[in-house]
C-alpha cells in the first residue's frame, strides 16, 4: 500500500470509500480488502509452484494439478477472517503469505508480544483483543506466542561482550516463580555494565533460588566466556559469595561495597530516638575525605557508640576493606561507586512492568519478560552517565595498562 503511487493510492480511497456512511463501514470494507488481497496472493504462489496459471493448458499432464481449497480461519488486526487456501494434488504446496499451520497475522503476534513486554497479564491481553479486534485468544495461545522470543533470549544471554568493563554493579530483584505445585521466591541477578564509553549495558540476567560462591563464580566465568578480560571496580549489595568469585576469575578487580545498604542495615539495630544522633557520627566516617580520616572517625565512632551497638562495629570492621574502597578515588568517581543507585534505579523501571504479575509459572516466563523489559528500558540509554569523561580519564591514570587501547 506504501509502496503505490499517490494516484492509485487515492483511487483505491475513494473506492473504499464510495458505500461507507460511518467508521465501521470503513473498517468492514478494508477487511474485505484484505481478505481479497491475500486471496489474490494465495492464488499467485500455487500459480508459481505449479509454473502455470488456473485453467491453462499447459497444466495437461504436468504431474500435478490443483485440488480445490481449503478453510483457514486467521486472526487479524480486522477480526477473524475466513480464507479459502488452494490445494495442490500432490500435497506438496505450501503458502507462503499465510503459513501452513499458522493463525495469526504477524501484526496481531507483535501486539500480543508488545503488550506483554508492558506487564499486561494474559486475561488483560485477551480482553484487550477481544475488545478493540473482537479476536477470542486464550492465555495458552499468548504464552505460545511469547515463546517465540525464546531463542532470541538465549542469543542475548550469551553474546559477546567487551574486553574491559571499568564499572559493573550487581543487584539482586526477587519474584515469585511456581516449582512443583508451590510457589517459591527466586531471585533474578542481574550485572549492570558500565563501557568505556560510559553507556550502560545489561550484560545479563541469571536466575537462582541461592546465591553462594559457586553461583557467583559461574555468573563470572560466563561473562568470561563471553569475551570479558578485565573488570575495574565491581559496586554490590551484600551479595554472599560475591568476593570470593570474582576475586578467582578476575583477581584485579577492586570491589565496592555499597554504603547506603551498609548504612541502612546499620539502623536496623538502632532505636529511632538514636538514629540521628548516630548518623550525625556516621557521616564523619562515610564523608571523609580522606581514608587516614575515615579510620581516625571510625575510631571515635566506636569509642562512643561500641558498647550500645556491638553489632553495627562489627559489621563496618567485616566490611572495611570493601566499605572504604572509593577513598583511592576522585570525587566523581566516587560519587559514582559509592552505592548501587545505577543499578536499584534499573530495579525500579523493572518493578514497573513486573508488578502487575503475583507469581511466573516458570523461570522461562520470567526470563522473558524481563528481557522484553530490558530492551524496552535500554532504549533509553543514549548518552553516557554524568561525568564521565573526567571519570575515564582519571581511571586511565589510575589503573595504567590495564586500560590500554589494545584491551577496549
Amino acid at each position: 500500500m506504501q509502496n503505490l503511487p499517490n494516484a492509485n493510492r487515492e483511487a483505491l480511497a475513494r473506492n473504499i470509500a464510495k458505500d461507507c456512511r460511518t467508521v465501521e463501514d470503513i473498517q468492514s470494507m478494508i477487511k474485505a480488502l484484505f481478505k481479497d488481497t491475500v486471496q489474490v496472493v494465495l492464488e499467485a504462489e500455487i500459480d508459481e509452484h505449479l509454473g502455470y496459471e488456473k485453467h491453462s493448458i499447459e497444466g495437461n499432464n504436468s504431474g500435478n494439478s490443483r485440488n480445490g481449497y481449503s478453510k483457514k480461519s486467521i486472526k487479524t488486526n480486522y477480526g477473524v477472517t475466513e480464507l479459502n487456501v488452494p490445494r495442490d494434488r500432490n500435497g506438496q504446496f505450501e503458502p507462503q503469505i499465510i503459513k501452513k499451520y499458522q493463525t495469526m497475522a504477524n501484526g496481531i503476534d507483535e501486539q500480543v508480544i508488545a503488550m506483554y513486554a508492558k506487564g499486561m497479564s494474559t486475561r488483560d491481553i485477551e480482553e484487550h483483543l477481544k475488545a478493540i479486534y473482537g479476536i477470542d485468544i486464550s492465555p495458552s495461545l499468548v504464552s505460545r506466542i511469547t515463546d517465540k522470543i525464546m531463542p532470541q533470549v538465549s542469543e542475548w544471554q550469551s553474546r559477546p561482550l567487551d574486553r574491559l568493563y571499568p564499572i559493573v554493579f550487581l543487584d539482586a530483584i526477587h519474584f515469585k516463580v511456581r516449582k512443583d505445585n508451590r510457589i517459591i521466591n527466586k531471585a533474578a541477578y542481574t550485572v549492570l555494565g558500565i563501557n568505556t564509553e560510559g553507556q550502560k549495558d545489561i550484560l545479563g540476567i541469571w536466575i537462582g533460588e541461592n546465591e553462594s560462591a559457586s553461583f557467583w563464580l559461574g555468573v563470572c566465568n560466563d561473562l568470561k566466556s563471553r569475551g570479558v578480560d578485565d573488570i575495574l571496580i565491581a559496586c554490590k549489595d551484600g551479595l554472599s559469595g560475591f568476593s570470593e568469585a570474582i576475586n578467582t576469575v578476575f583477581p584485579q578487580t577492586e570491589i565496592q561495597l555499597c554504603i547506603i545498604h551498609q548504612i541502612r542495615n546499620s539502623l536496623k539495630y538502632v532505636p529511632y530516638k538514636e538514629r540521628k544522633q548516630l548518623m550525625v557520627d556516621l557521616k564523619k566516617v562515610y564523608q571523609a575525605l580522606t581514608l587516614e580520616e575515615a579510620k581516625f572517625s571510625f575510631e571515635e565512632f566506636k569509642e562512643k557508640w561500641g558498647k550500645k551497638h556491638p553489632i553495627i562495629i562489627r559489621s563496618w570492621e567485616q566490611n572495611w576493606l570493601e566499605l572504604t574502597t572509593y577513598f583511592a578515588y576522585p570525587n566523581a568517581i566516587r560519587r559514582l561507586i559509592y552505592t548501587t543507585n545505577t543499578i536499584e534505579g534499573f530495579h525500579r523501571q523493572l518493578r514497573k512492568v513486573t508488578k502487575t504479575k503475583t507469581a511466573y509459572p516458570t523461570d522461562d516466563a520470567l526470563r522473558k519478560i524481563i528481557y522484553l523489559a530490558i530492551q524496552d528500558i535500554s532504549k533509553k540509554w543514549t548518552m553516557p552517565i554524568r561525568e564521565w569523561k573526567q571519570c575515564i580519564s582519571q581511571m586511565a591514570i589510575h589503573f595504567g595498562d590495564r586500560f590500554s587501547l589494545e584491551r577496549i
